[in-house]
């Protein structure tokens, strides 16, 4: 099973993964806590932009090999700023909502799928989203609740993305290199890193299913920049997908979701 804050996170973060495991014949369940009904884009916040949303989720999961889609149902509480939360948001925003209530509506799916592995985010919700954080938290408790044997903590790679952002500032001097110094995780805390590059189509196709993600603002977003990058690129660029398993060494180098324990060795 794989938790998500909004609709297009799965693609980013777990797309290759997703479709891996159900290539290997395993019954893939994604879960979104909101309907991100108010993202960026063109469509105006509200149920439009969560219906239109959801639409390009169910695509993006079919594209993924996904068997089931459940939406938890709270509302999306909006992209942080400066650690708070723009605009006025919801009254069932999820950073509200009461996380032993919210574990347990989760901890009810997983149950119901005998679910053998769940992934959420790292503790700093990636790149501090607090509907990201809110996903760890929940996600943590519902684990415990359901005894799901192994949670990972879906990721990036800090040092390697750092790269590349530096590089980037060279030519878009207005990129902030600060604000990237504390996102995701550091490379010797991951323990897991997924070849997922027999899959870039498949997680390519997940990307493009959220147009609505692609554009907004001033223009091309982050998800549109990535669908501009040439086939054999995008197979280099995105063909790793990180997970950090609490209770493993640091640096730890597993290459599948359910390799790990005692065999595991850095």
């Amino acid at each position: 099973m794989f938790f998500h804050a909004h609709p297009d996170d799965e693609a980013l973060l777990t797309a290759g993964t997703m479709a891996m495991l159900a290539d290997e014949g395993h019954r893939v369940v994604l879960v979104v806590a909101t309907a991100g009904e108010r993202g960026l884009a063109e469509v105006p916040h509200g149920e439009e932009l969560g219906r239109t949303r959801m639409d390009e989720l169910h695509r993006s999961a079919a594209a993924l090999g996904c068997a089931r889609v459940v939406l938890l149902g709270y509302g999306d509480s909006g992209l942080a700023i400066d650690g708070g939360v723009a605009g006025e948001r919801p009254d069932d925003a999820f950073i509200d909502a009461d996380i032993e209530e919210a574990a347990q509506r989760l901890a009810s799916v997983l149950k119901e799928e005998t679910a053998d592995l769940l992934t959420i985010y790292d503790p700093a919700g990636g790149y501090g989203h607090p509907d990201h954080v809110q996903v760890y938290r929940v996600g943590s408790r519902a684990a415990e609740i359901a005894g799901t044997p192994i949670v990972l903590e879906a990721t990036v790679d800090r040092d390697l993305l750092l790269k590349g952002v530096r590089l980037a500032s060279r030519f878009y001097p207005a990129i902030d290199v600060r604000s990237f110094e504390r996102a995701y995780s550091p490379r010797d805390s991951i323990t897991h890193r997924v070849n997922v590059r027999k899959y870039a189509k498949a997680k390519r196709a997940a990307m493009a299913a959220h147009a609505s993600q692609a554009t907004g603002g001033d223009g091309d977003r982050t998800l549109g920049a990535m669908l501009k990058i040439p086939g054999f690129a995008y197979r280099f660029v995105f063909g790793t997908e990180w997970y950090v398993r609490r209770g493993l060494p640091r640096g730890t180098r597993l290459r599948h979701p359910f390799d790990g324990g005692p065999q595991a060795t850095p």
